[in-house]
């Protein structure tokens, strides 16, 4: 399989969105596209958004899927700022993810991503909510929030739905793969979870998340997996944005209609 893939990063969340193509038929899926919100809350942005599709267009591609891991709460996405802007493109998410709509495809364990002739498939990875899923290109897994770098550990389980050892047997069937399996992550601080600082990180692999992770590293049990994770998302507080983004990414909103939860939020409607 040949297939190329570009991060794009959107730094108001921390947030890496991919192009995967498939150079030999100028076809690409992207997955995970993030918009951005300004600090101060009263602006939305299609910055990282354009980049993409600057890239795509530049590099004259056709995209094919516009797919989203899960619901995401710390920002809103761009799927359907990009469904206007590639109109063959179909919109994508797990079919599990509850009250959801507007996405043009429901996807479950084992469905085809195609571009062309090479295709991906579709892993169930629920846990950090019940509708996660990963996407297998070969020997590239573009996991969500499932996984983060060894030293920022796993995603939390905290949310509606969510539950940590459901999560922690996601994980496994993710690390069962081959050790040269990149895993490529939607998020990256550039910080661990003691407060060290370091570059941002979008991909890692099977054997390095077996070795190093620190919440499931060193075949830690799922009974300490459970203790620890519960523990840390007690000390957690919601993502900023949440209130705005899960109703727009659940509708697969364009931004004129985020622009609407966004005011309504500022006035204390939320």
């Amino acid at each position: 399989m040949s297939l190329t893939i570009h991060p794009f990063f959107e730094p108001a969340s921390g947030s890496y969105s991919f192009v995967v193509a498939n150079p030999e038929s100028s076809t690409c899926a992207v997955i995970d596209p993030a918009l951005g919100i300004a600090e101060d809350g009263e602006t939305l942005n299609t910055d990282t958004a354009d980049l993409i599709v600057d890239w795509v267009q530049a590099h004259g591609f056709v995209v094919r899927w516009i797919l989203e891991t899960h619901v995401h709460a710390d920002r809103p996405s761009a799927a359907g700022y990009l469904k206007g802007k590639f109109i063959c493109a179909q919109t994508a998410i797990g079919a599990h993810t509850p009250d959801v709509s507007g996405y043009d495809v429901l996807l479950k364990e084992g469905d085809k991503i195609c571009l062309a002739h090479t295709c991906g498939r579709v892993m169930e990875t629920p846990g950090h909510t019940p509708g996660c899923i990963s996407y297998r290109f070969d020997n590239a897994v573009f996991v969500g929030d499932t996984l983060f770098m060894p030293d920022s550990g796993t995603a939390r389980c905290d949310f509606p739905g969510g539950n940590a050892a459901t999560l922690y047997a996601s994980i496994q069937k993710i690390l069962s793969l081959p050790g040269q399996t990149r895993l490529y992550v939607c998020h990256d601080y550039g910080r661990t979870v003691d407060g060290g600082c370091r570059r941002n990180r979008f991909v890692t692999t099977v054997a390095e998340e077996q070795q190093q992770n620190i919440h499931v590293g060193r075949h830690a049990c799922v009974e300490e997996f459970v203790r620890l994770r519960t523990a840390r998302d007690a000390t957690l507080k919601a993502p900023r944005w949440s209130a705005v983004s899960i109703p727009a990414n659940l509708a697969c909103m364009a931004p004129a209609a985020i622009d609407g939860l966004l005011t309504e939020s500022r006035h204390g409607s939320h």
